[in-house]
């Protein structure tokens, strides 16, 4: 049975909708025990007055948390017994499989790089995010594409790179179910000499030494139309493309309101685009997706939406389950050594590229 360690008291909605979720998730999955990690009497009090599977879903005591606001680095070292530290701590030791938080992002992955070896190989954990695309991919015809990094590594070299395209690769494979996901490095230009030296010779690499579906550069504008399912860069670059892209769909939807405010022809319009709308807003809804993963660990940690409400713990939940259960770790350690194998003497290497 596979132990989903869940930090219950992570989020702006915790602890109650992260209870919640978890008491779903325990009557969703049959192979699954549901670890709930925060103060003990305050999750006692919520849990009862749940459906849930009592004998799938257990409390572990944890008497401080991380607020959403605070100073990571600064929040850990005061808070050692917080609830984000105790569940990286207790996948460590062995007592869980995989993560899953809605806790503060700079906080988890940094409880989870103090207390978790990174995959031999990998030499920098990646944090993956998905996006809404017009092109949808895989056997779930899934119309989201993965980015990463977006904000675990900053600076990342050519090395660094590589082993992003093929974690963010195996996630695609398993999670959407897409049996040859195309990758692609963001750069200023798809020829394969543009960008900086760290994504041209990435370039090289992933070309010669990987079994990947590679495509090549995309530019920004290619981000959208999904004409990659997975996309690699630097975490300073995703993250500035992820701000980005949930800006302008918040400025869409403020137009849109502004609109139906200004003019009768307009709300007439929006009234008759309703339908699709709300189609389009169900199909793009990053709840239905569960989360984010960081990757490169030997352990699995999905990191939910801070805003997320029960529905999408549940889900973030299913996830962290079916890649613990599809052994994503695995593959990509797997990965990643049999690209090191494939270096030719004299080529960038993927240990040794700056």
């Amino acid at each position: 049975m596979q132990r989903i360690v869940v930090d219950a008291m992570g989020g702006d909605l915790a602890p109650e909708e992260i209870v919640k979720g978890a008491a779903e998730a325990s009557i969703a999955l049959a192979d699954a025990e549901i670890i709930l990690v925060g103060d003990a009497a305050t999750l006692g009090g919520i849990l009862p007055r749940l459906r849930h599977d009592g004998a799938r879903v257990r409390v572990h005591h944890a008497s401080q948390h991380v607020e959403m606001d605070e100073k990571p680095a600064e929040a850990i070292a005061a808070k050692p017994d917080a609830s984000i530290v105790v569940s990286a701590e207790l996948v460590a030791a062995g007592e869980g499989d995989a993560m899953v938080s809605a806790g503060n992002t700079g906080a988890s992955v940094l409880a989870c790089a103090r207390r978790w070896k990174l995959i031999p190989g990998v030499r920098r954990a990646a944090l993956a995010s998905v996006y809404p695309t017009e092109l949808r991919r895989g056997d779930r015809n899934d119309p989201f594409s993965l980015i990463l990094d977006c904000g675990a590594t900053i600076d990342a070299s050519a090395e660094d790179l590589v082993t992003f395209a093929i974690m963010g690769s195996a996630y695609a494979g398993l999670v959407s179910k897409n049996r040859r996901p195309r990758v692609a490095l963001l750069s200023n230009g798809t020829e394969a000499g543009k960008g900086p030296a760290a994504v041209v010779a990435a370039h090289q690499i992933l070309l010669e030494a990987t079994e990947l579906n590679f495509i090549g550069n995309v530019e920004g504008l290619d981000i959208p139309r999904g004409v990659a399912d997975v996309i690699v860069c630097n975490g300073f670059v995703g993250n500035v493309v992820l701000k980005m892209l949930e800006g302008v769909s918040e400025t869409v939807v403020r137009l849109a309101r502004y609109a139906h405010k200004e003019k009768l022809a307009w709300r007439l319009g929006l009234m008759a685009l309703s339908s699709a709308l709300s189609q389009l807003k169900a199909v793009t809804d990053w709840q239905q997706y569960g989360g984010a993963p960081l990757l490169g660990f030997e352990h699995l940690f999905i990191k939910a939406h801070g805003r997320s409400n029960a529905h999408a713990i549940t889900n973030a939940i299913k996830v962290a389950a079916k890649a613990h259960a599809g052994d994503l770790c695995g593959h990509i350690a797997r990965g990643v050594a049999d690209v090191i194998a494939r270096q030719r003497p004299g080529s960038p290497t993927v240990e040794g590229t700056a």
